[in-house]
């Protein structure tokens, strides 16, 4: 195959804090020698950032969150956008998020150049609830030549949102991580007290509120660290103070993927708590890739994600968590043997997958452009 030029972005800092960008560093610095990319971002705090984008161009429209401005945003962006294309005529575009303003610019500046719109996972939550949201994602399903979903759980929320009119644009890409750089195993514990971890955005639908909850129906005196930041921290704090568990969870901030990786070997398992629907679920992958056992809410997605390889409980059920993990902790047996089949499993999550995958979707959409 050639080394196509791909032009793509995320209106999001230009830094490692969110899933998302991380994982489009690692996607496109796999596929470097198969594509040169431009990535567009929105200015970083901290620049010193080591990312895989091969060329970096920082778009200088003031963002705008759906409501009365994003249209403004929107017609900024992109000028900005068609700007770059004149100048360097990208052989495809990739568009990241099905509803941010960066993706939805890409699609209407294309002007010809094959769309290729990948999905996020919080792009269709925000249009399975906003209408605004929903407009923004249909508009670029429509325009694009090919949509990517991670599974296909994600990918029949978009056809459902879109009316099941772009069926045959979906293409399934796996989602990855660099397991040459994340493997490490471990040795289960033989304690009956476990070191729990909790890692992501302490949003809603993480629901970490159930994590803290089943601390207080376990039989053992189980801890909990949650590594995070978002808009529940305050109220997460609070409901540990009124349980009276101030003793055994704690909270620590967001953290580079790197610095989480060192922390697991801290850890005796990981619980993944989603309450809605989950694009891929890559924490759990990279905490599988570290031999944690990983206990798991159900949701639509994760099963497809983790399967027989973690130990699932019912979303949002805090009981039946804490049963989970008291049956964790009793089971040595359990432990080892869902360490060993989550190790096996985050092998099949290799960004090198990812990106050949990706290589193929994008080639096809522009043959069928061309």
């Amino acid at each position: 195959m050639t080394r196509v030029h791909i032009t793509t972005g995320i209106d999001l800092p230009l830094e490692p804090s969110c899933g998302s960008m991380i994982f489009c560093s690692d996607l496109y610095a796999e596929m470097a020698d198969r594509a040169r990319t431009t990535f567009l971002a929105l200015p970083p705090t901290d620049p010193t950032w080591q990312h895989g984008f091969e060329e970096t161009v920082l778009a200088t429209a003031a963002k705008a969150p759906y409501g009365p401005g994003f249209d403004t945003y929107v017609d900024a962006l992109t000028s900005e956008v068609r700007r770059h294309l004149d100048q360097t005529r990208p052989g495809v575009i990739h568009a990241q998020h099905l509803g941010f303003g960066l993706a939805l610019a890409f699609v209407r500046a294309a002007q010809g150049t094959p769309v290729v719109a990948i999905a996020h996972g919080t792009d269709v939550i925000a249009a399975a609830s906003d209408p605004l949201a929903r407009d923004v994602l249909t508009e670029i399903v429509a325009g694009a030549t090919a949509v990517v979903a991670p599974n296909t759980a994600l990918a029949e929320k978009i056809g459902e949102l879109t009316g099941h009119r772009y069926r045959d644009k979906t293409a399934l890409v796996p989602w990855g991580i660099p397991l040459a750089r994340a493997a490490r195993p471990l040795h289960p514990t033989h304690t009956h007290t476990l070191r729990l971890l909790h890692a992501g955005r302490l949003d809603a639908n993480k629901s970490t509120a159930t994590a803290i909850q089943a601390m207080a129906l376990t039989g053992e005196r189980h801890e909990l660290t949650v590594i995070g930041s978002g808009p529940e921290r305050d109220a997460l704090q609070q409901l540990v103070r009124e349980l009276g568990l101030s003793d055994r969870i704690r909270f620590a901030p967001f953290q580079p993927r790197q610095a989480l990786w060192e922390r697991f070997a801290d850890f005796d398992a990981f619980l993944f708590t989603t309450s809605g629907l989950e694009a891929f679920g890559l924490v759990a992958i990279e905490a599988q890739a570290h031999a944690l056992p990983v206990i798991y809410s159900d949701v639509a997605g994760m099963a497809q994600t983790l399967g027989d390889a973690g130990l699932p409980y019912a979303p949002g059920d805090a009981a039946q968590l804490a049963q989970a993990i008291d049956k964790l902790a009793a089971d040595h047996t359990l432990r080892t043997d869902l360490s060993t089949a989550g190790l096996q499993n985050a092998f099949c999550y290799d960004i090198a997958r990812s990106a050949q995958r990706l290589t193929a979707v994008t080639h096809a959409a522009i043959g069928a452009a061309t």
